[in-house]
Formats: C-alpha cells, structure tokens, sequence
C-alpha cells in the first residue's frame, strides 16, 4: 500500500482582490484534489476595502477552506506568515492570487521536495513557461530589486519575489516564527532565514502569466525595501538553528508595505 500523500496546505494572501478570489479558491481546491490527500486552504485577507470577502464567503462552506482576516493593513509579509504559521499542513505553499496557472507546477515542486526542504518557483528559469510577460519597466525594475538582494544579502537565486514558493512543515515553522519583515522583502528574509537554519532551497521553474495593472509603485518601495534588506542582514548574524525565534517586541518594528 503506498504511503498517504503528505498534507497540504495552502496560504493565499489577499488585499483587495475581488476580482480574483473567485478564481484562486477553486483553482487550488481542485488542484489539491486531484492530487489527492488531505489539504487546507488559509486565505489571508489583509483588510481588503473591497468585495474580497464577500466573494469569498461561499467557499467558506468548506470546513478545508478558512479565512484570517487582518485587524488593519499589516502588509504582505505579515500575511504569509501569520498562514504560515497558523497552517497544520507537512507541505506549505504560499499562492498569490494571481498564480492560478503556477498550480500546474506544484507537482514538480513537491518532486523536489526531500533534498529540498524550501522549493522557490521561478518565472526566469531555463524551464518555466511563461504565458504573459511583464512590461519592460516592470523587468527591469525587478532585475534592480534583484541586484540589491545580491548585493545586500548575497541571495543567489534569480527570482526571489515569486508569489509561487512551498516549504516543508518544519521549514515554515522555524522560518517563520523568526521573520520580522511585513513588507514587501519578505521573501528575502524568508530565504535567507530558511538557509541559515539549515534549511536547503533550491529554485523551480513555474507556469506564469503577469497580471496586467499591478497596484505597486517601485518608486515607493525601493528605499523601504533597502532598510529591510540591511537590518535583515544584520540580524542574520545571529541567527542560528540552535537560537530561539525572538520576541516580537524585542525586534524593531519594519516597513508595511502595500501588497
């Protein structure tokens, strides 16, 4: 008899993404069944002003599918990581809205998984398929971002801020309860946390299509998100798998961002 399939759960953030919700949600429920096993979804709604809830709601029916909603706008980081580490699952996926086609690539992810404990999807890698491209702008403004990673925190990944990245139940829980970003660098801290608590990653390549009219302005971001990566360096000196998570209110507070 083969083993059961680990369980999985799914973390999907949400700031005003009415028109989304309603494909997301039963995109990765059916995804999820097909693959079979036990699963939970956790969407994270960060205080959306629009319709997100309401559309919502009737996929609530599903005891599997729950909804955290965020007192205030806390920002994305805050988000992840409060789905994170509120998930029951042995596999963890954060999902952004708009990765509906990436969930063709959560077979090949989870394939990973074992070597890998961290499996980061990547929408430049030699296999990913990419349906829709981003506008130019928006790539070079993104391969800018990247260039700070690697210079900041020597992050050797080409694609650190895809929304598409699945953690091992252990790697989420030791990782996250150590985060402290709420921004938009999370993803940075989170990386860089998983690796030096011992934690491997390693990149996949995804299905992806950018969603046209991207609320975020990377003139906005760009100083807050290089704040973030400096103190996320300095205190990844003391991190180590032996050090507990420090408190909350022993760390200073981060930059909320848009998500």
């Amino acid at each position: 008899m083969a083993p059961p399939r680990p369980v999985m759960s799914v973390i999907v953030p949400v700031y005003n993404e009415a028109e989304e919700i309603a494909t997301i949600v039963p995109a990765v429920r059916d995804a999820l069944t097909t693959r079979g096993g036990d699963w939970e979804i956790l969407v994270v709604d960060n205080a959306s002003r629009d319709a997100t809830v309401a559309r919502l709601e009737p996929f609530l029916a599903d005891p599997r599918i729950r909804l955290l909603r965020n007192e205030g706008n806390r920002g994305k980081g805050y988000s992840v990581r409060r789905g994170m580490l509120e998930a029951t699952g042995d596999l963890r996926l954060m999902c952004d809205a708009d990765c509906t086609p990436s969930l063709a690539s959560l077979p090949a992810m989870e394939a990973l998984i074992g070597p890998a404990a961290v499996v980061a999807g990547a929408r430049n890698a030699a296999d990913s398929q990419v349906q829709r491209y981003q506008p130019l702008s928006r790539r070079a403004a993104s391969l800018g971002f990247i260039f700070l990673c690697r210079r900041v925190m020597g992050e050797p990944l080409r694609d650190v801020f895809c929304g598409f990245k699945l953690f091992t139940g252990p790697a989420a829980q030791d990782v996250f309860s150590r985060a402290r970003i709420d921004g938009w660098a999370f993803d940075a801290e989170a990386l860089a946390l998983a690796r030096a608590l011992g934690h491997p990653v390693v990149p996949c390549g995804i299905v992806w299509a950018n969603r046209p009219g991207s609320r975020l302005s990377m003139r906005r971001v760009v100083i807050p998100v290089l704040r973030e990566l400096i103190a996320t360096r300095a205190r990844m000196r003391s991190v180590t798998p032996d050090a507990p998570p420090a408190a909350v209110d022993e760390l200073p507070g981060t930059a909320v961002l848009p998500s």
